[in-house]
């Protein structure tokens, strides 16, 4: 099984240099065109890999302020505020369209033609 793992590791390099590769935006790899680093990467297969991560691609600083602006993620929705905005209007029209609503019925509800004491309807008594 040890034997295996160096093997193991530098197809897990391979793997991670090409797909890195073939995922950066054409105008932030450096020295080479896209097409010439993929080729590098498959057929050196130590080398390739390596020298791809240290020179093929502009990298910033990790937690640096400048560097490439961040890509639009996706956000969970009680955290998005255009969906919470979406949900109060919605609401908010629920709520104008129920008010309308009663007002066209006087405002009277049957709930309120009965008797809170008794429970019992007022127009029996």
């Amino acid at each position: 099984m040890l034997r295996l793992l160096p093997f193991l590791l530098l197809l897990a390099l391979t793997i991670y240099a090409f797909v890195d590769c073939l995922n950066t935006p054409e105008e932030e790899v450096k020295v080479l065109p896209k097409g010439v680093w993929v080729i590098i990467i498959l057929l050196f297969s130590i080398v390739g890999p390596v020298v791809w991560l240290w020179a093929g691609k502009k990298r910033s600083a990790v937690g640096g302020g400048g560097g490439r602006p961040r890509r639009n993620q996706w956000v969970a929705p009680d955290d998005n505020p255009d969906f919470l905005k979406s949900l109060r209007d919605e609401q908010e029209k629920k709520d104008e369209a129920q008010r309308e609503g009663e007002d066209r019925d006087g405002g009277h509800d049957r709930d309120k033609d009965t008797d809170t004491d008794t429970g019992t309807d007022k127009d029996k008594d």
